[in-house]
């Protein structure tokens, strides 16, 4: 019997995705889940279901050796904030000490990358989400049946390289842009609520522009959109989202879109900045 797939659970829907992905495809699938992160709705999505604490690395490593997962995927963002609104539920173990106190910084990849470094020395093989989940991610062109104008596109490009910039320093993923004018880029905060201050912020007509670091690293913290993102935009009257096709997941994507299309949002997937229609490369 072929080995199971083990799953490193954090927040939302995403965890939930990769799994049902997963199975479809005929594999088991043994997750962990992280105590006030993970949805209680994962359970019944997959073969095995195990709680850790945030930083209980020997514990999770325990679990997937007894299940005999060697192959091994992150789904789920795990928010900074959670580390300090909820520091009851993170609870680092020595081996979690040691790998944190390695790196010389707390941005994501080198937080992630270290919990990686940590598990690919124990003999597992960490996946990107696109091996399990490949249907999860946007592609190229309209993803919806809202067109975007040519304000919004004038904004895509001028916010697209910015939102790259901000990437390439580990900083966020998301730039919000009205008349060629950032409103706000994201921080710690996320995309939602980088979307609602950015659109507060100018009159209704913002663009969001979401993509993937210049080097990301497909194993974690993959730029990521689903209903909520787009109600923040209804709310704060933008038209249009930019993200980047084949590296953007799209969560629950047919109501994700139908959300889209009723609140008159555009929402494209673009390639290297591509515009649609042959515009120029913005990256």
């Amino acid at each position: 019997m072929p080995a199971p797939k083990g799953l490193i659970a954090g927040l939302g829907r995403f965890p939930i995705e990769v799994a049902q992905a997963a199975r479809n495809a005929g594999h088991a699938v043994v997750a962990v889940g992280l105590r006030g992160l993970t949805e209680e709705a994962l359970r019944a999505e997959v073969d095995r279901f195990e709680w850790v604490h945030l930083g209980e690395i020997e514990r999770l490593i325990a679990v997937f050796r007894d299940a005999g997962a060697r192959d091994l995927v992150m789904a789920g963002k795990v928010p900074k904030t959670f580390l300090w609104q909820k520091p009851e539920l993170v609870q680092p173990d020595a081996r979690a000490l040691q790998a944190m106190a390695g790196i010389a910084d707390r941005k994501d990849d080198s937080l992630l990358g270290a919990v990686a470094d940590l598990l690919e020395g124990e003999g597992f093989r960490l996946l990107g989400q696109a091996e399990l989940a490949p249907g999860l991610f946007a592609a190229p062109g309209q993803l919806g049946v809202v067109a975007a104008g040519e304000n919004e596109l004038r904004d895509i490009a001028f916010g697209w390289p910015m939102a790259k910039a901000i990437g390439e320093l580990d900083v966020g993923q998301t730039v919000v842009v009205r008349g060629q004018a950032v409103l706000a880029l994201e921080a710690v905060e996320g995309t939602d609520e980088a979307v609602r201050r950015g659109c507060a912020l100018g009159e209704p007509g913002a663009s969001v522009v979401k993509v993937a670091k210049p080097a990301q690293d497909m194993r974690f913290d993959v730029p990521t959109i689903g209903a909520a993102t787009i109600q923040a935009l209804a709310d704060g009257g933008a038209r249009a989202l930019a993200i980047e096709a084949y590296k953007t997941v799209v969560l629950s994507r047919q109501e994700t879109i139908a959300l889209a299309d009723r609140h008159g949002i555009a929402v494209l997937g673009l390639v290297d900045g591509a515009l649609p229609g042959g515009g120029e490369d913005v990256s």
